[in-house]
């Protein structure tokens, strides 16, 4: 499983299992905004996913599905200097009060 697809496993719930109705449930009523981001890393592209989830829950709240959509790398001097992630992450929409 390539590594992108490891952060999806975690974050997808599965179909038929215990927590599926609970999901459902709390999702029925709600409405979720849906970003893009783009992570990077040196090291991986698991490493620059992880980073761009990292740093939007810091300003986020309430981080639901992260899927990466994207997977790239910049190449300086035919090495790869920077492997980028491109993801749409969900989060709740909070209304105004």
């Amino acid at each position: 499983m390539p590594p992108s697809s490891a952060l999806l496993a975690a974050a997808t719930p599965r179909a038929g299992g215990s927590n599926n109705k609970h999901v459902e449930q709390a999702m029925a009523e709600s409405v979720y905004k849906i970003i893009e981001l783009v992570g990077t890393s040196t090291e991986s592209w698991e490493k620059a996913a992880a980073t761009a989830v990292s740093q939007a829950s810091k300003s986020l709240r309430d981080l639901r599905i992260a899927e990466v959509v994207q997977l790239d790398m910049q190449v300086q001097n035919g090495k790869v200097s920077a492997y980028r992630a491109k993801l749409k992450v969900s989060f709740k929409f909070e209304r105004g009060k």
